[in-house]
Order: C-alpha cells, then sequence, then structure tokens
C-alpha cells in the first residue's frame, strides 16, 4: 500500500512539471518578471541551475525554452522553473564562451503569454572552486540563537555545516578564512564562555588563548600569507549602538584595535609598534599575493560615540618579509578614502595582483548597515580607483572576496529587501569591469528565500569541501584547553 501510494505521488509530481510548447501564444513585448533576476547575468559553466520563479501575479503555469548559442537546448515547465541538474550542466559546458537565451511563455487565465527573450552568457573563465563558505545568523542585535558556518557546492544545491552552535551552546562562530581557497589551512574566531581562536592545518586542530600581556583582544579578521607560514590578525574592542532615526538601523564601531602577523608553528605573535598605535585604529589586515605587502586599514582614533560620524579608515600597506617575519620600515597609503570624505574598509586583493577590491561608505569601519556602502575596486598598478557600478545597488554591498583565478567575486548585499544579507557572484572581465551580478541559486528560490530568516555574511571561496570534525571541535571548545599565544 504505501509503495502504491508513493507511485502515484511520483507520477503527480512528473505531470504537473511536463509542460508542452504552447502554441499561439500571445506575444508580450517585454522582458518576464521573474524571481531572481538572472535577465542579462554572466555565469561560471560549473554553477548550479538558474531555477526562477514567475514574479508578475497570479498564473497557473508557465514553460521555457532554454537555447545553446552554440548547440543544445534544454525545455522546463510548471508553476516554478527547475532545470533538470545534468542537463543544466550539459547546457551550458557546450556553450561556455556563448549565451543561453531563455524564451518564457506564461498561462493566465487560460491563455498563453510569450515574452521577449533574454540572455544569459556562460564566460570562458571557469570559476575553478568547489563551493562557498559563509556564516549563516539570524540579523538579531544583543542575543543571537541558532548560528553556524556553511559550506555550499555550487554546481548543486547541497549546503551542509561546518560547526553549528547547537553542538556549543551560546558559542558565536565568525571571522573564519582558508589559505587562498584551500581549506588545508583554516581559521575562525569562537566568541562566548568558551572563546578561542582555531587554526587547522592539515587536518590537525589547535585552539588558541589570544590575550597575552601584549595582546589585550582576541584575534580576528584572518587572513593566510600566501606561504602559509603565517596569518594575519587584527585585535578589536567592537561594540554597537542603535539610531534614533528610521533610515539608520545599527552602528558597529571599534574603540580600539590593531594589526599584527601570527605564526601559527610557533605561536609567535608578531608585533610592531606602528601597528599598534593608540592614536589610531588599525584593521582587517590582508597579505599580498607574492606575500611581501601586508594590507590594513587605519582611522584616526576619535572621542565615541559622539564623534563616531567622523571616523574614516584608509587603506595603508607596509612590507613583510616572510623569511625572518619582519615588517618594512615605511607605511604608506593606498588609497587616501578619508580625504574623499568617506571610509575605506575590506580591502581584498586579487589572486593575480592586478586590483584591490574594498568597500567604501561614509564612515565607520563595519558598512554592512550602510545603505551607501558599495564595492569599488582598485587597481594596483595604475592607482586608479573606480565603483563596480554594475554589481552595486541602492543597499547595501559589502564583505566580498575573490575565486582562485580572480575573474569572479562574491559579495554580500541587502538589495533584496534592505533586511537580510543575501549572497551574490559576478564576473570580472580582463580590464576589471564587474558583469551584473546573480544571487546564489536555490532550488525553489521564492520558497528558500522567503522563508529564510537569516542573513549571510563573510562568504569566501573554497576549492574543494571543508573537512572538519565537529563533534570533536564542540569537546575541544568546551574543554577550554587552550595553547597560549606569545610575542616573538
Amino acid at each position: 500500500m504505501k509503495n502504491y501510494i508513493l507511485n502515484i505521488f511520483v507520477i503527480l509530481a512528473i505531470c504537473s512539471c511536463s509542460v508542452s510548447k504552447p502554441e499561439n501564444a500571445e506575444q508580450v513585448n517585454e522582458l518576464p518578471p521573474i524571481y531572481p533576476d538572472y535577465i542579462g547575468v554572466t555565469i561560471p559553466v560549473e554553477i548550479a541551475p538558474l531555477n526562477f520563479d514567475y514574479n508578475g501575479g497570479e498564473f497557473e503555469t508557465m514553460y521555457i525554452l532554454a537555447k545553446g548559442s552554440k548547440s543544445g537546448e534544454l525545455e522546463a515547465g510548471g508553476t516554478t522553473i527547475d532545470f533538470d541538474m545534468d542537463d543544466w550542466h550539459e547546457l551550458t559546458r557546450q556553450n561556455q564562451g556563448g549565451e543561453i537565451s531563455m524564451t518564457v511563455y506564461v498561462k493566465k487565465e487560460g491563455k498563453w503569454k510569450q515574452y521577449q527573450d533574454f540572455k544569459v552568457f556562460v564566460s570562458n573563465h571557469p570559476l575553478e572552486e568547489w563551493g562557498l563558505t559563509y556564516r549563516r545568523i539570524a540579523p538579531g542585535y544583543e542575543v543571537y540563537g541558532k548560528l553556524g558556518l556553511y559550506q555550499r557546492d555550487l554546481s548543486t544545491f547541497e549546503e551542509t555545516p561546518i560547526i553549528e552552535n547547537t553542538y556549543v551552546a551560546g558559542a558565536c562562530f565568525n571571522c573564519h578564512t582558508s589559505n587562498r581557497t584551500n581549506p588545508d589551512q583554516f581559521t575562525f574566531h569562537v566568541r562566548g564562555d568558551h572563546g578561542a581562536t582555531m587554526v587547522q592545518q592539515h587536518g590537525n586542530r589547535e585552539w588558541l588563548k589570544a590575550r597575552n600581556d601584549s595582546l589585550h583582544g582576541s584575534m580576528v579578521y584572518p587572513y593566510w600569507h600566501p606561504s602559509g607560514k603565517y596569518c594575519a590578525y587584527s585585535t578589536n574592542q567592537t561594540h554597537q549602538s542603535f539610531h534614533a532615526v528610521r533610515e539608520e538601523r545599527i552602528e558597529v564601531f571599534d574603540q580600539a584595535s590593531d594589526v599584527f602577523v601570527f605564526n601559527p608553528n610557533t605561536h609567535e605573535l608578531l608585533l610592531d609598534k606602528r601597528l599598534m598605535t593608540p592614536d589610531h585604529y588599525e584593521t582587517y589586515p590582508v597579505f599580498s599575493p607574492d606575500g611581501k605587502t601586508l594590507y590594513f586599514c587605519s582611522s584616526d582614533a576619535k572621542p565615541i560615540p559622539s564623534e563616531y560620524k567622523e571616523i574614516r579608515y584608509n587603506i595603508c600597506k607596509i612590507d613583510f618579509n616572510a623569511e625572518n617575519g619582519t615588517y618594512g620600515e615605511k607605511i604608506d597609503t593606498v588609497f587616501h578614502a578619508s580625504a574623499l570624505g568617506k571610509s575605506a574598509t575590506h580591502p581584498r586583493p586579487s589572486y593575480d595582483g592586478k586590483y584591490l577590491m574594498f568597500t567604501l561608505a561614509d564612515y565607520g569601519c563595519f558598512p554592512i548597515w550602510h545603505n551607501e556602502a558599495d564595492n569599488y575596486i582598485l587597481n594596483l598598478q595604475t592607482g586608479e580607483a573606480k565603483p563596480l557600478t554594475e554589481a552595486n545597488s541602492p543597499q547595501t554591498d559589502s564583505w566580498h572576496n575573490w575565486n582562485v583565478n580572480s575573474h569572479w567575486f562574491v559579495f554580500t548585499s541587502r538589495r533584496g529587501n534592505g533586511l537580510y544579507t543575501r549572497l551574490y557572484l559576478a564576473h570580472i572581465d580582463d580590464n576589471g569591469n564587474a558583469s551584473k551580478p546573480f544571487l546564489l541559486p536555490q532550488r525553489n528560490p521564492a520558497e528558500y528565500y522567503d522563508a529564510l530568516i537569516d542573513s549571510y555574511n563573510t562568504p569566501d571561496f573554497t576549492a574543494r569541501k571543508v573537512e572538519f570534525d565537529t563533534r570533536s571541535a564542540a569537546r575541544e571548545i568546551s574543554s577550554d584547553e587552550r595553547i597560549t599565544t606569545k610575542v616573538k
């Protein structure tokens, strides 16, 4: 009896999705209103199917024909477009460097309408990554419930947790990163009663106690040296407050912050007074792809809260010698945002060494609640900086990371409804121009994003799935056994 009922459901599911190409449809002189907006986007050949929903009011069913400019075509139909996974990947593979033309038909009140075709461009540049890592957290303010670090296979819709705070009550996980998208070296920070900085190298995991006589805070905002011998961190005294006006919700700011480099093999902190000045806030350190330069953000220290809107960060750099773990003699300003009345944060160099991407806002170090925040790109050869206009929006666009071949980037944006940050991906051409970004694909996108009350943040690419023993890690966090850091 159970098998009979199951078979009936399978038949109904198949029938509900089998829609034939409509005949004599009325031509509509406009593009189809679809969610997500995938019209005119550029995608990598490996990406999961761009499933979408109709967003133009009441309707009965729809049909789509996806046709490649080089070869191949694909049909789908029903109340939501759900492409066959294997057929979709075959179509994108056949049309790499070309385009896919989408013809959408929608049935309303018994009559079919055919919308204007739209195109999806398939880049010649492959993604060369397995997927993404990110944190998901409900946008609470004073307390948080369930949160975790997750990973997503970008060629499918599979998401799996790396670690969730259901394993360690009250813990908060943040500031995770791998070395140039290679998860063999992976680090993140744990906040809460069992606070620590986790460093995992080639399967060996350690939990660090950052605080000592010289370092009075935690180790956050990490970035690996390309050699793997070092990892840069900042130590921050972070606070938040609420705005009294409706247009501005919350402000996160540092009342003290410094940057330094850590040697995970010796547990030594490489400190320098020039990077730990009391009259400046230094934060967000990152290494150049050749490992010879340490970039970071620096702002004059201001009285808080009276002058928090006067805090504006510039992007600076100092030489770094990986052979002996020493810093250069001179600190230079790479991008003088404060001279423009702006604040530049989250610098991320492309792995090919051409560009530095950063977020530009009116003030502060934490722009994820700033509507004016946009992503910019600095040409490291010419010194020219420009907004990533095609990828930016009127809402917050911030935290970003590059893929390994420097032709794709992922970032967070509130462009959907102004409340939740979602993940978008975009292409960068050889001249540093961005394509129209596309929302992270889901099998049933409208249903998924309507139900999701989490925000995504700190996304990064990963070359392969992160191998992490969650149960053992949870026991280690709760044990409070920590390795003490020391100053070189």
